[in-house]
């Protein structure tokens, strides 16, 4: 799940950088235009992707989980 949302969220950083450099939406052009309802929907998309990450950024994969030791009576 989480590298499907990096995934997205590339693809959104990389329609937002052809936006900065060339002034070219590649999501409006597929879809028709910004307000079209298929576009609204991916960067939706985007936008939540974004906010998963967030959750990423903050996560410590090499962490070990904590063992319980029980007491033998």
């Amino acid at each position: 799940m989480n590298k499907l949302m990096l995934f997205l969220l590339i693809l959104g950083g990389i329609n937002m950088g052809s936006v900065g450099l060339f002034e070219f939406d590649i999501i409006a052009w597929a879809f028709d235009g910004v307000d079209s309802l298929g576009a609204r929907i991916v960067y939706s998309t985007f936008s939540a992707c974004a906010i998963w990450c967030i959750s990423l950024l903050f996560s410590d994969e090499n962490r070990k989980p904590l063992k319980v030791q029980r007491k033998k009576w």
